[in-house]
């Protein structure tokens, strides 16, 4: 009979292992001692979890981090997905607003935990401490010193919703401003933010036909 169990756990290894360098190593040395742990586990996380369609990779991971944080799962749980979470495109600015916004439901003491961890995690990546802003602060704080192009375009759509796509780009679509809140409404544009730290370092703009 086969199991299909088995079969998830090998695209979980997959899976893990296109997010980490040496991730099959990586599992097979924190399962060692209970390897149907391990299957269970990545299987059930990265085999199915991860390739449901609902949410991309990013949210996906971002709620995973926001779960650990509020379960005070500080140690191998909050390592291996501060990992999968900036391989799945989280900027580290974004890492620690998930801690901010999780201690007000979960509690100070476990999003302190989770800082002390996460001084110790990033340093080891040799991320900057405290990183620069995330990509989506960085882009609002472009538009409302706009020039040029840019400043035309909000002219006239001015109503946007900006969404981080990964931890150098930002979309900004932009509406104009009789198009209320409809959730049918198309913008007249949609700006595309290249980010490289604390700066925009290219903005090209499409427009509606």
């Amino acid at each position: 009979m086969t199991d299909p169990m088995a079969g998830l756990h090998e695209r979980g290894r997959e899976t893990f292992a296109g997010l980490v360098d040496g991730g099959e190593a990586r599992l097979d040395a924190l399962f060692a001692t209970v390897p149907a742990l391990g299957e269970l586990a990545v299987g059930t996380v990265y085999g199915h979890l991860h390739e449901r369609p609902a949410l991309d990779a990013r949210t996906r991971e971002a709620a995973t981090l926001a779960a650990i944080v509020a379960a005070g799962m500080a140690g191998p749980p909050l390592s291996v997905h501060l990992r999968t979470g900036l391989a799945a495109g989280l900027a580290p600015a974004e890492v620690c607003e998930v801690v901010v916004q999780t201690a007000a439901f979960a509690g100070f003491p476990r999003a302190v935990s989770a800082a002390d961890q996460l001084n110790r995690l990033f340093e080891g990546h040799g991320l900057p401490i405290p990183p620069p802003p995330s990509p989506r602060e960085v882009v609002l704080a472009h538009l409302a010193a706009a020039e040029g192009e840019v400043a035309g375009v909000l002219a006239e759509f001015p109503r946007t919703e900006v969404q981080a796509t990964g931890p150098g780009r930002v979309l900004v679509a932009c509406f104009a401003a009789g198009d209320g809140e409809a959730d049918d409404a198309v913008p007249g544009a949609v700006l595309h933010c290249a980010v490289d730290g604390a700066d925009v370092t290219s903005t090209t703009v499409f427009r509606a036909r």
